[in-house]
């Protein structure tokens, strides 16, 4: 695994998505997670949409579903599973921000519901949930081995758990691949650390879930960090507020903008990958 070489906290996680939400939003949308382009033609907004549907084919997500979506963000996904699926989804998130805007975008419906929480301590009731998400969530969490703990704990026996997550390549790294760009992208990002594929599946072995499936569809999703470092230009360009935010002082997450340029080279030497791993309680 590659570790920050500065300690992570949630609180860390939250302020981070508090202070860049509105660029996140602006520059990707209420989507905080990748495209999956599976034709290579479809549009960014079509790509996000292609990724959850793929993990609600892979949770085997269906009407009634009992759904919780770990790091649910904006509330995007949950609220496609709950209104084209039909799932009854509880989305978890730390990010003061991005709770507001879920509740605000539910215009007052129950569901989905939403909690603004730390995954690692939460407290919502053991074994009812048939499938829980995690899209790019993982990455943030201390320790791993709780956050699978914790998913293994509200689900139900046979649930199926799918996680899509960022990961260090298994082969030997440079030394300078990893000091100049892993490295920083865990910093810059508020990651704790970046497991390899091996890393999760012993994280899942050791939380009871057995592991049917692993995928690294990381030449399906790379195109996502393209789009954002060109739309981040442009508004660079165009929006004086982003300037200001980039050179200001006190703003501890402006690195963020030379880490979107970090990940897409971490692509690009593939060293830097993107799994979906689907399992099940045993």
């Amino acid at each position: 695994m590659i570790s920050s070489s500065r300690a992570v906290s949630g609180r860390d996680v939250a302020e981070h998505y508090d202070e860049l939400d509105p660029f996140y939003r602006e520059i990707w949308g209420e989507h905080v997670h990748h495209g999956l382009w599976e034709a290579g033609e479809e549009t960014a907004e079509q790509a996000v949409v292609n990724l959850v549907r793929s993990v609600a084919e892979r949770g085997r997500i269906h009407a009634g579903s009992r759904v919780c979506d770990v790091g649910c963000g904006y509330g995007a996904t949950a609220r496609l599973l709950a209104f084209e699926y039909g799932a009854v989804v509880s989305g978890v998130t730390i990010s003061s921000a991005q709770y507001r805007h879920a509740i605000m975008q539910g215009g007052g419906a129950s569901n989905p519901s939403y909690h603004l929480c730390d995954w690692l301590d939460n407290h919502l009731q053991s074994g009812v949930f048939d499938v829980v998400l995690s899209i790019e969530s993982s990455e943030h969490m201390e320790d791993k081995g709780i956050f699978f703990e914790q998913a293994s704990r509200v689900m139900r026996k046979g649930g199926r758990i799918v996680v899509c997550a960022w990961l260090a390549a298994g082969q030997p790294t440079a030394r300078l691949a990893r000091r100049y760009i892993l490295e920083p992208i865990c910093r810059e990002g508020r990651l704790p650390g970046m497991g390899t594929e091996a890393d999760y599946r012993n994280w899942l072995s050791e939380a009871g879930l057995v592991l049917e499936r692993f995928e690294d569809v990381s030449a399906q999703v790379k195109k996502t960090w393209v789009i954002c470092a060109r739309r981040l230009l442009w508004k660079l360009l165009c929006r004086p507020e982003y300037l200001r935010f980039l050179f200001n002082g006190h703003a501890t997450n402006r690195i963020f903008a030379a880490t979107i340029v970090r990940i897409w080279l971490a692509y690009a030497f593939q060293i830097m990958r993107y799994g979906i791993f689907t399992a099940r309680k045993k």
